[in-house]
């Protein structure tokens, strides 16, 4: 399966109505700590935009809402995934994709048979605290080769000065967050992201 080489994350629909009309093509919907008729709100507007675009939406961590709302993609991460119901994931259709930090993770997350894999983060963030150390392009590498076929999403610190590395490689996506969202310029950043 192909998917385009750029991934954002945004942490509300009203960015989708800055990146879809640039050309965004896949970008993930993350939402914490929101009230569950406000997430639904949400995803139903950026499921709307996304059709509207020919985007494919990426919901991330609530399996119920995606499957309630139709969705037709999935993120979770290696907590969510202890909770969700991956029997009614794939009976609803949902293509999944899973985060990934080290070789357990990797292993529990091939057993789900999932449509991408994503390892992070592969170089220092500020978006969150995280438990790992960066895992460095080297892990890029590694990782690409034990999964093979599947897309695999790195994650993690990337700045479009940084992306080529992760393609190098073997990264099949490279997914952006903060490099957008806190760039005084986040419409010029995209194209950017896209002209790679």
């Amino acid at each position: 399966m192909m998917l385009p080489k750029f991934y954002p994350i945004f942490d509300d629909a009203a960015w989708l109505d800055r990146a879809l009309p640039l050309g965004v093509r896949l970008a993930q919907l993350r939402i914490k700590d929101r009230l569950v008729d406000q997430l639904r709100d949400q995803i139903r507007r950026a499921m709307v935009l996304s059709r509207r675009h020919g985007a494919a939406l990426v919901v991330n961590d609530h399996w119920q809402i995606a499957i309630d709302e139709g969705a037709e993609w999935l993120h979770l991460g290696q907590e969510d995934l202890a909770d969700a119901d991956l029997p009614a994931i794939r009976r609803a259709g949902l293509r999944l994709g899973l985060s990934t930090h080290d070789h357990a993770e990797l292993d529990r997350a091939l057993a789900c048979a999932p449509d991408y894999i994503a390892l992070g983060p592969v170089y220092p963030t500020i978006l969150k605290q995280m438990a790992w150390e960066p895992q460095g392009l080297g892990r890029v590498t590694e990782w690409k080769r034990l999964i093979g076929p599947i897309p695999l999403v790195a994650i993690g610190g990337f700045t479009v000065e940084r992306a080529r590395g992760a393609f190098d490689a073997g990264a099949d996506v490279v997914s952006a967050v903060t490099d957008i969202t806190l760039n005084a310029d986040p419409e010029g950043r995209m194209r950017e992201w896209l002209a790679i």
